[in-house]
């Protein structure tokens, strides 16, 4: 699936910080006996409860009424007002509200629908009740041009389209092509029936009429779990999308698989800033806030999430690696221009000191950090993609549990997690309860293409039974990622079989091992490692760092009027360095300056393949 779109992280600037020194720390209550039996607790500790749901619909029923009153969606539906907050009653009523109209006013039970559009409280209601019974949903990334929309609404034979407001043009502009679909339904619209157009709240308002007049029907349908419910298209950064076949017992198998691991508790509150049509947001975003208890806080957009954080207070946030980096990297800089990096550094080693003891300050200590990320933030959880440690570390080092999470589209995501009681930077987790995870073929340093066997894991490639036998072989899923397991069977990911650089002389190269590496050069924004042919020297593999400058570092470091060249000179003088860490066959031969954004998935993962047509 091509995405010929340039994903950028806006530049947010952190207030300088002005934290004080060693008085932040007076007055520190010590209750020892609560020490004691906290660290006996974590000694013991094994897993928290386990769960045992069979379907979403068991999940939504027991949540939506046992925390009724509790609020669920917080959302600002006028960007210039405050947050809204929707309750898990107002959810359970609109839901049912929906699925009762879409199942029988409109004659769409077991249909396929195509579900488009931003973070919104109405992509959650359609997407659960798609769960719920309705028939199988279809997410579509929202940021795909008009034609490949057009074409996934055929290949996934959608008999309707559920869309925001702001995709209103683009589905004007396919309807015509799309004589299969019956309905074309608008988010948040009161638009009534005119020809196949209709508002979302006019369908939600028939189902609720219904209802009144004794319709139970909705939620007496049956959900058998292991029915195909979700067609997800893969977002193809290697090769063409795939359609991945997920069932209910997929979904509620994350749910069982993240309890034990972590503890969440109905007083959390999830920042959704990833794209839902991910099953990481999806999934982990939504559907696991949902069978806890929590709330959820829509973030308006990635240039909004600092106002946002302040605004809402969350306590858990799932993101991506190029996202913690740039808050990591925002929040040092602002550190640094407040001239507080000692005694930043000279608090983390107290604060860990005492921390082994079993008193924990951090949270007191870096108050003022805190405070610019909600004040109460408590998890974030980085996945996708492998994240340098250092920045994890640090994550920790000021007090926030910091997760890694793996898996893909095709185990529905969660396959290894970190368990909050027995962190690893810098791994990719455990595997879940429900999972097996195994290294084939490792080589000598116990690496080799990592296999997957769980509960999580799809159906199958949609209409693609080849592709399914080639990538599920004996139950174990072929993940095209390569790392290795520690002797505690914790997973560490190294890189993707696909990305590898193959050297004239047979050596592996895993770019991304090179790209963390140069992530630590302030003055590199973003960079992506590729061998480059040489025809010169008979193709040969050439390994070349492409690089987009942080150009505001390089100004503040080396001032101003700096031309291309010396740009250019300067981080390869920084690249030369990170040369003599590596081995001689690995070693960077040719820099490229990019000076436009890297073609990105939603997700924020460089699409190498476009990148390098380009």
């Amino acid at each position: 699936m091509r995405i010929l779109r340039e994903f950028k992280i806006p530049d947010f600037k952190f207030p300088k910080i002005k934290m004080k020194g060693i008085e932040n720390i007076e007055e520190v209550n010590v209750d020892y006996e609560k020490i004691k039996k906290q660290e006996e607790n974590k000694k013991s500790q094994k897993t928290y409860e386990n769960t045992n749901y069979k379907t979403i619909k068991e999940i939504f029923e027991k949540s939506t009424t046992q925390y009724s009153e509790r609020p669920f969606i917080l959302e600002k539906f006028n960007p210039k007002g405050e947050f809204e907050t929707i309750t898990y009653k107002h959810f359970r009523e609109d839901v049912i509200g929906l699925g009762t109209a879409l199942t029988n006013k409109y004659k769409l039970k077991n249909e396929r629908i195509v579900i488009i559009g931003e973070n919104t409280y109405h992509w959650y209601i359609s997407y659960m009740a798609m769960l719920c019974g309705v028939g199988i949903a279809v997410p579509v990334d929202k940021e795909l041009p008009a034609n490949e929309i057009e074409n996934l609404v055929k290949r996934s034979k959608a008999t309707a389209i559920i869309y925001s407001a702001r995709k209103k043009d683009v589905i004007n502009k396919i309807e015509d092509n799309l004589p299969e679909v019956k309905y074309f339904i608008q988010m948040n619209s009161d638009e009534s029936l005119n020809g196949r157009n209709i508002g979302l709240n006019t369908v939600i308002k028939a189902g609720k009429k219904l209802i009144s007049n004794g319709d139970n029907s909705f939620m007496n349908i049956d959900i058998d779990p292991e029915e195909f419910k979700v067609l997800i298209f893969t977002s193809g950064t290697t090769s063409k999308s795939k359609g991945v076949m997920i069932c209910n017992r997929n979904l509620a198998q994350n749910i069982n698989a993240v309890n034990p691991y972590v503890k969440l508790l109905p007083e959390d509150r999830f920042f959704s800033i990833l794209p839902l049509h991910h099953t990481y947001e999806s999934t982990i975003g939504f559907l696991l806030p949902m069978a806890v208890g929590s709330s959820i806080a829509i973030c308006q957009g990635l240039k909004h999430i600092l106002p946002n954080l302040k605004e809402t207070n969350p306590t858990a946030m799932l993101a991506v690696p190029l996202l913690v980096e740039t808050l990591y990297k925002k929040i040092n800089a602002s550190i640094e221009k407040g001239g507080k990096a000692g005694l930043v550094n000279s608090m983390i080693h107290v604060t860990n000191a005492l921390k082994s003891v079993g008193i924990d300050i951090k949270r007191k200590v870096f108050a003022e950090i805190y405070e610019n990320l909600g004040g109460k933030i408590r998890f974030i959880v980085s996945a996708a993609a492998p994240i340098d440690p250092k920045i994890g570390k640090w994550v920790q080092d000021i007090g926030i549990m910091f997760l890694q999470g793996y898996g893909l589209t095709e185990t529905a995501p969660i396959a290894a997690l970190t368990p909050e009681y027995k962190a690893k930077v810098g791994s990719a987790g455990k595997p879940v309860i429900c999972a097996e995870i195994k290294i084939d073929n490792p080589n000598e340093k116990g690496e080799g293409e990592v296999l997957i066997k769980s509960e999580t894991l799809m159906l199958g490639y949609y209409e693609n039974e080849e592709a399914t036998k080639e990538a599920i072989v004996d139950g174990w899923f072929h993940s095209g990622d390569i790392g290795y397991m520690d002797e505690d069977g914790f997973l560490y990911i190294t890189g993707r079989s696909k990305n590898v650089i193959v050297t004239q002389n047979g050596k592996n190269i895993y770019p991304e091992e090179i790209e963390l590496m140069l992530g630590n050069i302030e003055e590199i924004k973003e960079c992506m490692v590729y061998g480059k042919e040489d025809e010169r020297e008979n193709n040969e593999l050439i390994i070349t760092a492409r690089v987009i400058p942080d150009y505001e570092k390089i100004e503040e470091k080396y001032g101003k009027d700096i031309d291309d060249e010396k740009v250019h000179n300067i981080i390869w003088e920084e690249i030369k360095k990170v040369n003599r860490k590596l081995t001689s066959y690995k070693a960077i031969k040719n820099l490229e300056i990019k000076k436009d954004e890297f073609v990105k998935t939603t997700t924020m993962k460089i699409k190498r393949f476009e990148e390098l047509k380009k």
